[in-house]
């Protein structure tokens, strides 16, 4: 390799080691075991929690964060294409949590502003972990995204994917936090 390419490649990884080190945080006291307790977990499909949010906080927002998002996927739902537990988005920029049960269907206790997508069991709000009984455990990604636009703008009826997409194209720093969760 050339010494120029060598040293933009060097320069390039340690930039985005600082990077990787600093920023946007995503923490949770509910979550701070690796297994997901009762009170998280889906009620329905064969499963028995309450179905209620865990609490989330984050921090560290980069400069230019016009608004937040907070999603719950599971990349190992047998869908072929993951199964979106929660997608929360126009969150306002001041603001640094999500309480426990903010998920709720009514959206009552999220920040003025924020808006749920239906999630992929049908309905606005948080939907738990309920894995298929026997799977192995699935990967349960809680992310938040710091964005460069207020509002997404987003259609009332707009699917979690839709979502999802703008999510990215607006994303300017994000954090997750992957919980497992598995039934036998």
């Amino acid at each position: 390799m050339k010494p120029l390419a060598t040293l933009v490649l060097a320069a390039l990884l340690l930039s985005a080691g600082v990077a990787g080190a600093a920023g946007l945080k995503l923490t949770s006291r509910d979550l701070a075991s690796p297994e997901f307790a009762p009170h998280f977990l889906y009620k329905g499909f064969g499963c028995t929690g309450d179905n209620v949010s865990p609490g989330l906080a984050w921090s560290d927002p980069p400069a230019g964060t016009k608004s937040f998002a907070v999603t719950l996927y599971d990349p190992d739902a047998p869908t072929g294409s993951g199964w979106w537990h929660w997608v929360v988005y126009d969150i306002p920029a001041g603001q640094r949590e999500l309480p426990s049960g903010a998920g709720a269907a009514t959206g009552l206790s999220l920040p003025k502003g924020a808006r749920q997508a239906d999630n992929d069991f049908g309905a606005p709000g948080y939907g738990g972990p309920c894995p298929p009984a026997g799977d192995k455990p699935h990967r349960y990604v809680f992310t938040v995204y710091a964005l460069d636009v207020a509002t997404l703008g987003a259609a009332a009826d707009a699917s979690a994917a839709l979502i999802g997409f703008n999510l990215h194209a607006h994303a300017i720093a994000a954090a997750s936090l992957v919980i497992y969760h598995g039934r036998p």
